[in-house]
């Protein structure tokens, strides 16, 4: 049996999935940086699995993560949003989300795509955390997400803090934590193409 990172719930095929094929690779996708910003900001005071679970609904009612096509969402969408059990139905977490497209949108104006403006806070290469055993050993922020935060709510987006954006780095393979007893530790992994 493969031996995987500590929070990779082995009951959920789901989170496997997501453990093994996705977590930690290099992300340049916009889109799929989008969703994961959108995501990662939904989980605040959740687990993780819990919004893993509602993924694909998410991607439904979210026109598939479309920024252009978030971003334009009406009142009454919203509204509709909070009624729906396959959401978190935390209204700030909804609003938040029209609002980081909004935002999305303008960084990708200003740098060409949101990945360019995002990768250079890392020098356009995954950093890597050495030495990870137990829970105790992953850090929750960095000065790097403490700066990426900053800057994002300089620009005005929400549900940004420093420990939100490293969970964020981490999915996006900004830097690679897997554990030293997982089977992917230490190994060179590829860029993620988007995941539908």
């Amino acid at each position: 049996m493969k031996k995987r990172c500590f929070w990779a719930n082995p009951k959920n095929p789901l989170y496997l999935d997501y453990h093994d094929f996705e977590w930690g690779r290099p992300v340049h996708d916009d889109q799929h940086l989008f969703e994961m910003l959108i995501l990662e900001g939904v989980q605040a005071g959740l687990s993780w699995e819990t919004v893993l679970n509602k993924r694909a609904h998410y991607r439904e009612m979210f026109d598939d993560f479309d920024p252009e096509k978030v971003a334009a969402y009406s009142e009454a969408k919203l509204r509709r949003f909070l009624k729906d059990p396959g959401l978190i139905r935390n209204k700030l977490k909804i609003e938040a989300a029209v609002n980081n497209a909004k935002m999305f949108l303008k960084v990708q104006q200003e740098f060409k795509t949101f990945d360019k403006y995002l990768w250079s806070f890392v020098g356009n290469k995954p950093l890597r955390v050495e030495g990870i055993t137990s829970v105790k050993d992953c850090p929750t922020e960095t000065p790097i997400s403490r700066a990426l935060s900053k800057d994002l709510k300089k620009r005005g987006f929400k549900f940004v803090g420093s420990t939100i954006m490293y969970a964020f780095m981490q999915a996006v393979g900004m830097t690679n934590d897997h554990t030293v007893d997982c089977f992917l530790y230490g190994k060179k992994i590829r860029s993620l193409k988007r995941v539908r």
